[in-house]
């Protein structure tokens, strides 16, 4: 047993919408096929993966590092103890081979691209759907019951107030309870009409979150959320730098409504500096951490671990990036839900086909590895892929 190639390709995932820091005219994916001489039903085996979005393509780093770590190391070195299956955390430990620590940038997203792939060779392998082997291995029940709420609400060329409400009725009428959208790429004035135009439009039917994607300063982080403080809301995420905790904690002075962050946190050590220095409120606050920008699920276990070790439920983790991996996380290890975008970032996001949000969940169904197959969009982008 072994993995005989990683293939890679980066391709587009670009769109005319902008949030507060980035546009997205020139956004471009990872698409990782680890492919290996196991047989199943005929069918050799191959688990896929790719990069969230917001974070560009890592062919480069894949290529020129990683790739060929996993296949120089010894066949053997890479299986678990027991010889029956393909051990993600020593295929970890041999993509970070003469890494230094620190200084995790954009090889957190190289690595992480690859491990989500392993990972749904390794449940392939075993026959499982990712969530109830995850599970397993924690000695947890899975729940295949989801909570997810739809992310949108980005700046559009000529979006006007009634196209933003629009945007949101359809997410409610897809059944969602909890929407998103995006503040700081206008005036606080402009972006509290915006607020107050899609709150009428849910009429107290959905909840809703904001998100700054780290563009303020503490005055204006501040003075936002001493705005937003009058509405209620689900969430107001990442306010500032992610880097930032000291802004995080000061934030939470003027501020004492749930907020949230971490998607931008790429490894376990930011994660815990964080809960260490940042303020975050475990009885109210949201973690974001996304696998596929973090090194993958092996280190999004120890963030996890971080996690317990300073009295924080998983239940406050609902990770970014609108993947099917973080929905099997999300049932595996039972976190608290899982970001998803309707319309956005296709066909990497979403759910599989015939999968239908219910007041505000999904329920995963028993498919083997991550379930990327029974997405027929996302399969047509990947299949040709290992060839």
């Amino acid at each position: 047993m072994r993995i005989i190639d990683v293939a890679e390709v980066t391709r587009p995932i670009s769109s005319p919408i902008r949030n507060a820091y980035i546009d997205f005219t020139k956004m471009t994916a990872s698409l990782v096929a680890v492919v290996t001489d196991v047989v199943r039903d005929g069918k050799r085996v191959v688990g896929h993966g790719f990069n969230s979005n917001g974070r560009y393509g890592q062919g480069g780093l894949i290529r020129e590092r990683f790739r060929d770590r996993v296949l120089e190391a010894a066949p053997a070195s890479l299986l678990n103890a027991e010889g029956d299956n393909i051990d993600p955390d020593r295929v970890w430990a041999a993509m970070m081979t003469n890494e230094k620590p620190g200084g995790h940038g954009e090889r957190s997203v190289a690595v992480g691209t690859i491990d989500m792939a392993v990972w749904d060779a390794v449940a392939k392998i075993a026959g499982k759907p990712l969530f109830r082997l995850l599970a397993e291995r924690h000695g947890r029940t899975a729940d295949p019951r989801v909570f997810v709420y739809a992310a949108g609400g980005y700046y559009y060329p000529g979006k006007d107030l009634s196209a933003l409400r629009g945007e949101m009725r359809s997410y409610l009428d897809r059944g969602y309870n909890v929407v998103k959208m995006k503040i700081g790429g206008a005036s606080l004035a402009e972006d509290q009409a915006r607020i107050e135009a899609v709150l009428a439009e849910l009429n107290g039917k959905a909840r809703l979150a904001v998100d700054a994607n780290g563009r303020f300063d503490l005055e204006t982080a501040i003075a936002y959320a001493k705005a937003l403080g009058q509405y209620d809301l689900f969430w107001y995420e990442e306010a500032g730098d992610p880097l930032d905790y000291q802004l995080q904690a000061a934030l939470a002075e003027f501020y004492p409504n749930p907020m949230a962050t971490g998607e931008n946190l790429f490894s376990h050590q930011d994660a815990r500096n964080l809960l260490r220095y940042g303020g975050m409120r475990p009885d109210r606050d949201w973690l974001q951490f996304d696998c596929a920008l973090s090194y993958g699920l092996c280190e999004f276990q120890r963030t996890l671990a971080c996690l317990t070790t300073v009295g924080w439920s998983w239940r406050r983790v609902v990770p970014h990036g609108g993947h099917q991996m973080s929905l099997n996380i999300a049932a595996g290890l039972g976190l608290g839900g899982n970001e998803s975008y309707p319309d956005l970032f296709q066909p990497y996001g979403g759910f599989p086909d015939g999968v239908r949000v219910e007041d505000g969940h999904i329920t995963m169904p028993d498919l083997p590895g991550i379930g990327f197959e029974a997405k027929s969009d996302l399969y047509a982008a990947m299949r040709d892929l290992a060839a």
